[in-house]
């Protein structure tokens, strides 16, 4: 098993680009670099600038690749498949020009990733993590946003060569258990992967051990997150959207929280896992000051315990 360790600009707060309190992405760079990590993700479309000249500098600078570009949309809305398509063309022609990894050793596939997830939709965001209350998709719907996964998915691969990978994320349409399973018979292994988040997937009610397991055939990338319980009790009794539950706290540095990384480092060597896992801390970016620590602290325990 040989895994090495990313991070994410959510780490900083980084998840609405259109958030004045966002820090600057060179100072993100720079602490992503001073926290240990390998590589780093674009985060959401906006942040990073679509310079590939700066942004190749402050990468070779900070000795770091790209990971993955990020689709952090709305997929059900006919009526957004040409943004979506924009927002492709433009991340991935970014990813392929900037420093990224060599195919690993037992790896089907490597970064840079292209990752969907399903977001913008207020009714589900309220309901996130509850998958008795949350509203499903009609057939109708269900179908529109598979089909535009596949269109989206299909442009990644065959006009850039990168590898798409579907995110189960807490607040959007894709999230509960039921949803991943209908998902996978939806979209075939040779269509896109599987991007599991082990805080998201707590979060919605699911053991992320098992769920790693379960579906380790599709697994080409994992995001790595850890679950203040008590906050997360508080916060399933409130009527909340996700971030603004991450902005409480929910989420804290790997190894101060519920989620058991031990058994999840002899899960990934039970399946020969291979590549990047990025750590995941999201955050109100008005508390950016402490992500370095944060972070830090993360990697530093993930190492302690044998990643």
């Amino acid at each position: 098993m040989s895994i090495k360790i990313a991070g994410a600009p959510c780490c900083w707060g980084v998840d609405d680009p259109k958030n004045p309190f966002l820090p600057p992405w060179k100072q993100v760079l720079q602490e992503a670099s001073q926290a240990g990590f390998k590589g780093i993700e674009l985060g959401p479309y906006g942040y990073i600038p679509m310079d590939i000249k700066s942004v190749q500098a402050e990468l070779s600078k900070n000795e770091l690749n790209i990971i993955a570009g990020t689709i952090f949309d709305d997929l059900v809305s006919e009526n957004n498949i040409e943004k979506l398509l924009f927002q492709v063309d433009d991340i991935c022609s970014l990813v392929t020009k900037l420093p990224n990894s060599s195919m690993e050793k037992g790896k089907r596939f490597s970064p840079p990733f292209l990752v969907i997830i399903d977001w913008g939709h207020y009714e589900r965001d309220y309901n996130a993590g509850h998958p008795d209350r949350a509203k499903r998709l009609s057939t109708q719907d269900w179908n529109n946003m598979m089909k535009h996964i596949r269109i989206l998915s299909e442009r990644a691969w065959n006009k850039f060569g990168v590898r798409p990978v579907i995110h189960p994320h807490a607040g959007g349409y894709i999230e509960f258990e039921d949803e991943i399973k209908k998902l996978l018979e939806d979209i075939p292994y040779e269509t896109a992967g599987l991007c599991l988040d082990t805080g998201h997937l707590y979060y919605s009610k699911m053991n992320p051990v098992q769920r790693l397991r379960d579906y380790s055939e599709r697994l080409d990338y994992i995001h790595f997150k850890d679950i203040d319980i008590d906050m997360y009790h508080q916060v399933m009794d409130e009527q909340i959207r996700f971030f603004d539950a991450c902005a409480k706290g929910v989420m804290c540095p790997i190894g101060q929280g519920i989620i058991d990384y031990n058994s999840i480092h002899n899960l990934l060597k039970e399946i020969n896992y291979h590549g990047y896992i990025t750590i995941e801390q999201e955050r109100d970016p008005r508390n950016s000051d402490t992500s370095l620590r944060d972070v830090k602290q993360s990697v530093d325990y993930l190492k302690s315990v044998g990643y």
